[in-house]
């Protein structure tokens, strides 16, 4: 979704924005992904806001929420996302992890950091977590976007196929991984 809303209007008036959005969005029919709704850190928690905009968002896309201020975080959004259908963006990294609420039958995760060497990279133990809580919490059954911030030393493709791997472990079924063989992590 674009700044506009989300950092600039702060979720005020989101008829217009959302409207001119979709309607481009639209374009590309059912190559359409989820569109990620995400907000600044510095916006407090405003559901009726985040109501309004998920109202005109939710009919037409499958809708993920990265909430960034902690204020945000309780039941009453909770119920907020789930009676939408709309993802809460379950957002990893090293000085900010979001709860791992499961609010819609598919997932939205986000690794921003690692603990592991080079940095930012993910050690695999951290991703073995993280790959039993998808099973855990979302299952076979349930599709799940995964991504991993873009980086200079491309941790993020060695990342993406180490999860991939232990998402198969796992029982889960992962697609469109990076070839491994491509990869060099600098």
């Amino acid at each position: 979704m674009s700044r506009y809303l989300t950092h600039l209007k702060r979720l005020h008036d989101p008829a217009e924005p959302v409207a001119r959005f979709m309607d481009r969005a639209g374009e590309l029919g059912d190559k359409l992904g989820p569109v990620l709704l995400q907000l600044p850190p510095n916006l407090e928690a405003e559901p009726g806001r985040l109501a309004e905009t998920l109202d005109l968002l939710c009919p037409r896309a499958r809708v993920a929420v990265e909430l960034r201020h902690d204020s945000w975080f309780t039941d009453e959004v909770r119920r907020l996302l789930a009676d939408h259908g709309a993802a809460l963006c379950v957002a990893d990294g090293l000085h900010r992890r979001s709860p791992t609420w499961r609010t819609a039958d598919w997932a939205y995760l986000r690794f921003h950091e690692g603990e592991g060497d080079p940095h930012p990279c993910y050690r695999q133990e951290q991703l073995a977590g993280w790959a039993r809580l998808a099973r855990e919490q979302w299952g076979p059954e349930s599709t799940a976007y995964v991504y991993f911030n873009n980086d200079g030393r491309a941790c993020a493709l060695r990342d993406a196929v180490t999860f991939a791997d232990l998402c198969r472990k796992e029982g889960l079924h992962p697609s469109r991984v990076p070839d491994p063989a491509e990869i060099r992590v600098g």
